[in-house]
């Protein structure tokens, strides 16, 4: 699956769990619905995968994880939170550069409908 499609596979099944559950939730909750839908419509994924930081040669075990990555290629990072702020994209865009991935979706699921609460950030990507 290319990038584009996959970003657009993913983006949907988000819609579909918030059509169903909507705003309010943890995002435990949402990322084990988003889980299910992915399963659902025969997209992999892998959940809470462990991201080491490289310091100076060294990968260090920090007990950072991804919520989300979808096709060994994007990230996806789920919050349920009064509005998105500069730092969470700050976040992925650092999952990113530490994996070495090239996009990344960033979900806000409390909102009133999930187009308001969906940032796609690139690194890197000749679309």
């Amino acid at each position: 699956m290319k990038i584009n499609e996959a970003t657009r596979a993913v983006i949907g099944s988000a819609i579909e769990v918030h059509k169903i559950l909507g705003p309010g939730l943890l995002e435990s909750a949402y990322e084990e619905c988003l889980s299910k839908e992915l399963t659902l419509r025969n997209i992999s994924y892998e959940r809470q995968r462990p991201l080491p930081v490289e310091y100076k040669g060294l990968k260090l075990d920090c007990g950072y994880r991804l919520d989300l990555l979808v096709d060994n290629q994007v990230v996806v990072e789920i919050k349920s939170v009064d509005s998105l702020l500069p730092i969470h994209e700050a976040q992925l865009l650092t999952y990113l550069r530490l994996g070495g991935w090239k996009a990344g979706l960033l979900f806000n699921f409390n909102v009133p409908t999930l187009k308001q609460g969906i940032r796609r950030l690139v690194l890197g990507l000749e679309e």
